[in-house]
């Protein structure tokens, strides 16, 4: 027997709020903070144009939640980032039991371990959207890219691309030491 409380979530699963006011809500809000942020669309009073970003952003999350696809990828994506958020926010929360009391500033006392972090969290969000995005086949972007490789390992593509990485890292672990005076 359902309880009331899962009785509404299927009321609003069936009405659409999952499907359309969420996906609407959370588009319009990014899209707005990011247009008032930068200023794309200029200032007035140098304050930005709220009436103007406003506008374009509610016709930007329009046009996302008329395509269900988008709106499927968003939907299959984001509980799997919002999991590496909270998985970050416990390992902060366990970083900051050992220190002193005060603020934490962790991307410039560790700023090594903390330019690390951040390059795992966005290979991990790039792979967490890959694999929400299906091709018509039924396979995920994902999955497809990873067949290819191991298919074609010794294919000039796969070696040139592994050829590409490994000299990237050279150059970039050889350039990135610290600088004498």
């Amino acid at each position: 027997m359902a309880s009331p409380l899962q009785n509404s979530i299927e009321f609003f699963r069936e009405f659409g709020l999952f499907d359309v006011v969420l996906p609407f809500l959370l588009v319009f809000t990014l899209m707005f903070a990011i247009l008032e942020k930068t200023r794309v669309l200029g200032t007035e009073n140098d304050k930005p144009r709220a009436n103007l970003n406003s506008m374009v952003s509610f016709i930007i999350a329009l046009l996302v939640v008329a395509t269900n696809k988008i709106v499927s990828i968003i939907n299959k994506a984001l509980p799997n980032v919002v999991l590496i958020i909270v998985m970050i926010l416990s390992f902060l929360i366990m970083l900051g039991l050992f220190y002193k009391t005060g603020e934490l500033d962790f991307s410039t006392k560790h700023a090594g371990f903390y330019k690390v972090l951040v390059g795992v969290l966005f290979v991990g969000i790039l792979l967490i959207f890959l694999n929400s995005i299906y091709l018509d086949s039924g396979e995920s972007w994902l999955e497809y890219a990873f067949n290819y490789a191991f298919n074609n390992v010794t294919s000039p593509a796969i070696t040139s691309i592994i050829f590409l990485l490994i000299a990237l890292g050279a150059i970039v672990f050889i350039t990135g030491g610290k600088k004498k005076d």
